[in-house]
């Protein structure tokens, strides 16, 4: 039976190492036992739901709906600064993503999964750093996803046969309407291969975090810029998206128990000299708003 708490995460006694983020068509995640909810206080207001913390394959893990249950949120309407604090607050070192995309490649077909290493921003009207209000960072994003992570997640699709393809770039638009036909051809010819709402902005916020990120870009369909795409009809789409979210907890479930205890990756440290703002500059305020992230370079 599900427990509900809505303590703050600060005093928790087991730390969760690794969350989980379900996209469209992930509400929830099978084979957690042991759960309860946690409803996680933030300075940046709530995120998008409880969080189930459970035990999946012998880890300490917490999932988050993304949308919300019941699919509540628009992209823009998500809180992704609260959503990523919470998992630090909580403990969480490495996220694993499930997001629902369109692709831009005809050799990527719905059903297909694909590990991004690359984003491209199209959105506008997002939030997407947790700094500011007199505090400064520049975090280096040349590989917005971890790399070591990002292999888990490949190897769990190939273990459990499920077509991926390792690498690609993930444009990130605003929404929550889709593409125009004339913007889908542009991105063809930019040779992006997947497109989306969400991933590139909480990969951000990963970083500034130092939390490892990677993620599961799930094909739907094909974006409006295939020639049979008005075919497609809307229950096809659900029947992939029903598909693919099968799909995603046998892999994610894989993943889980493949993740090595340490990071193979400097993710843990992508604020060692991101922080320029001088410490005695530093308004109080700031450093207790940033504490979870900034604490250790700070004090």
């Amino acid at each position: 039976m599900t427990k509900r708490s809505k303590a703050s995460a600060r005093g928790k006694r087991e730390p969760v190492r690794i969350g989980i983020i379900g996209g469209s068509g992930l509400y929830a995640i099978s084979g957690l036992t042991a759960t309860r909810e946690v409803r996680v206080r933030t300075p940046f207001g709530d995120p998008s739901d409880a969080f189930v913390v459970g035990t999946l394959e012998g880890q300490r893990v917490a999932f988050l709906a993304r949308h919300g249950r019941g699919h509540r949120l628009m992209p823009t309407e998500i809180n992704f600064r609260a959503n990523i604090y919470a998992m630090k607050l909580l403990g969480v070192e490495r996220i694993l993503s499930a997001s629902a995309v369109g692709s831009l490649r005809e050799d990527l077909p719905p059903g297909m999964f694909l590990i991004p290493d690359q984003f491209f921003d199209r959105t506008r009207h997002r939030v997407d750093t947790f700094f500011g209000q007199g505090l400064v960072a520049h975090i280096s994003f040349d590989k917005p996803t971890c790399g070591p992570l990002s292999a888990v997640l490949a190897a769990a699709c190939e273990a459990e046969r499920v077509p991926v393809h390792r690498g690609g770039t993930y444009v990130c638009m605003e929404g929550p309407q889709f593409s125009t036909l004339a913007e889908s051809h542009v991105y063809r010819q930019l040779r992006f291969d997947v497109i989306g709402m969400t991933n590139l902005t909480e990969a951000r916020l990963a970083r500034e975090a130092e939390i490892c990120y990677a993620t599961m870009a799930m094909i739907t369909d094909y974006d409006c810029w295939h020639p049979e795409h008005d075919a497609v009809t809307g229950a096809q789409i659900l029947a992939v998206l029903h598909h693919n979210a099968e799909n995603a907890h046998n892999v994610l479930r894989r993943a889980v128990r493949s993740i090595p205890d340490a990071p193979a990756c400097r993710c843990g440290q992508a604020l060692a000299h991101a922080i320029l703002t001088d410490r005695k500059a530093i308004p109080p305020a700031a450093r207790r708003r940033l504490a979870a992230i900034t604490g250790k370079y700070l004090e």
